[in-house]
């Protein structure tokens, strides 16, 4: 065991948890963050030895990772945030037993293998994310969304952390089990809240500009990636979605992968070109 809490947030995850429990539980004490799940995620949870919290969402900040960090008697030093259907390895678990031993660093990125539709993906869009941190060096990005967000757990929100960030090379296996009927149903979720989230920024920065809340403007732009930045400044643009597949499945080899290479980054693009048709209709 290691100075580390495994935070992972769930619900109805019963089809990924235990698979997701039984690999990680030799890095650290693992917590369960559970809000309403109505399959058997909790009694999976549970048989694992894993300890379960209830969370419920009032509609506003803090959502279930920051809310976990700020209530939650935590006994280590570093927490690891993972989805349920993300998978470590022994080769993983051993790297960052070793990189968090006397370490300037406050946090680690960490890199993912995609699997879509049963097959490991060896091309495509790079996964990866800010999600192994010491314990007071920072919470995720605060959003002040007043109702509307549907979504009780932080989605595109990264840590902001005060202090350097290194990385963790082993790859974690992002595999997910419940189907193309919940990964299209999940996007069309996301792609609401990041259309919504596009229109808030975009009027802070015409606030910031007409000198109303330059301040909260400049904080919330600022806290953004590198690759956010990217992202909010083109999302809107007719040529984005097309842009995404040509770079993921031409010029990152997507077409490595046959046709499920093709459907996972036509299936991406689709969901960037969900997220500008939404803006225009709120626009």
């Amino acid at each position: 065991m290691s100075d580390i809490t495994v935070v992972i947030p769930v619900k109805n995850e019963a089809k990924n948890l235990l698979r997701c429990i039984e690999a990680v539980s030799e890095l650290g004490q693992v917590l369960i963050i559970d809000s309403g799940s109505t399959d058997a995620t909790q009694e999976v949870a549970n048989a694992a030895g894993a300890e379960v919290l209830d969370f419920e969402w009032d509609g506003k900040f803090p959502k279930k990772r920051n809310w976990t960090l700020r209530n939650h008697e935590f006994k280590t030093s570093w927490v690891l945030f993972l989805d349920a259907d993300e998978f470590v390895s022994p080769v993983f678990i051993e790297e960052v037993k070793a990189a968090i031993t006397d370490t300037k660093h406050v946090g680690f990125w960490l890199n993912f293998s995609n699997h879509f539709m049963g097959k490991k993906l060896r091309g495509g869009d790079v996964f990866r994310k800010l999600a192994l941190f010491r314990l007071g060096a920072g919470e995720y990005e605060k959003i002040e969304e007043d109702n509307w967000s549907h979504l009780d757990m932080e989605v595109h929100e990264h840590p902001v952390l005060d202090g350097s960030v290194g990385e963790i090379s082993a790859l974690i296996e992002h595999n997910d089990f419940r189907g193309l009927k919940h990964y299209i149903a999940k996007h069309n979720e996301y792609s609401s809240w990041e259309s919504m989230r596009y229109i808030r920024l975009m009027r802070l920065q015409s606030s910031a500009i007409n000198h109303q809340s330059s301040q909260q403007s400049c904080a919330e732009w600022l806290n953004l990636t590198d690759r956010q930045k990217r992202k909010y400044s083109n999302l809107a643009k007719w040529w984005f979605a097309p842009a995404y597949f040509i770079v993921s499945y031409f010029l990152k080899k997507g077409f490595r992968d046959g046709a499920v290479g093709f459907h996972f980054c036509l299936l991406k693009a689709i969901y960037f070109y969900q997220i500008r048709l939404k803006i225009r209709e709120q626009g």
